[in-house]
């Protein structure tokens, strides 16, 4: 028999509001929420009642079997990550974790990651085809990253780029930038969103070239156009938009 269940839930980008109804209720009715702290300090003024366990940056293996032995005890648990915990998240990490602990059974609920809430600022830059790429290499070798940029510009891909830029990786934008721009014109329509949801909320259009010098962190969100994207002039601002190909479509008919 089951002793308890640990749920993965997606908190979104940051904005309450955009937590899904499913993560709500999963967080109203649990016994304790776990997570990085940061993520923790985003929703625990919204839970007064609930007793919360946190763990700073790179303790990412202690939260998880922390977690799994809450759940063990017997208490209904939910463990937040940001954005959706299955992209760039922990979700993989519990489920592999997990057969140490057979009472304990796991779910994973979905949050709005990064890359749709951060492409809702800047437009509709992901409408056709897209990959997602992290520029951070704690977990990745460098080569492996280099070689997915390549590839994906090959490919023609929008690219969206999570970790862009950190204190111990300032030059990796301008690394990733330069691989690009192998393939890639330096006039490629480009952008990025920044604490998204979040207090400072910014977001910018720009081109390849302009991106390659732009000084960023780990807070932000980088959009990569691919041949057709391109930046439209609305009443509120300009957009950028990768078109699917409509008229293709009709040119078929």
């Amino acid at each position: 028999m089951m002793k308890g269940f640990l749920i993965v839930a997606g908190l979104g980008s940051g904005k309450f509001s955009q937590i899904t109804s499913e993560v709500l209720d999963a967080l109203k009715n649990c016994d304790c929420i776990i997570g990085y702290e940061k993520y923790i300090s985003l929703i625990k003024g919204h839970f007064p009642n609930k007793e919360f366990f946190s763990t700073p940056m790179k303790k990412e293996e202690e939260r998880c079997r922390l977690a799994l032995q809450m759940a063990e005890m017997g208490k209904n648990v939910v463990f937040v990550c940001s954005g959706d915990s299955g992209v760039y998240g922990l979700a993989g990490l519990i489920y592999e974790m997990s057969p140490d602990f057979p009472n304990v059974e796991v779910f994973v609920l979905p949050g709005i990651t990064a890359a749709l809430s951060g492409a809702s600022i800047l437009g509709a830059p992901l409408i056709h085809d897209f990959c997602l790429i992290s520029l951070s290499d704690l977990m990745t070798p460098w080569e492996k990253i280099e070689k997915r940029l390549e590839c994906a510009s090959q490919a023609d891909f929008v690219i969206v780029l999570y970790n862009p830029m950190s204190r111990s990786r300032a030059d990796y934008l301008f690394k990733a930038c330069e691989i690009l721009l192998k393939k890639l014109s330096e006039k490629t329509p480009c952008g990025y969103a920044r604490n998204i949801g979040r207090e400072g909320e910014e977001a910018k259009i720009l081109t390849l070239g302009e991106l390659k010098s732009t000084k960023l962190d780990m807070f932000a969100t980088v959009f990569i156009g691919n041949s057709s994207t391109k930046v439209i002039e609305t009443p509120s601002g300009k957009k950028l938009v990768t078109p699917r190909g409509y008229e293709f479509e009709k040119s078929e008919e």
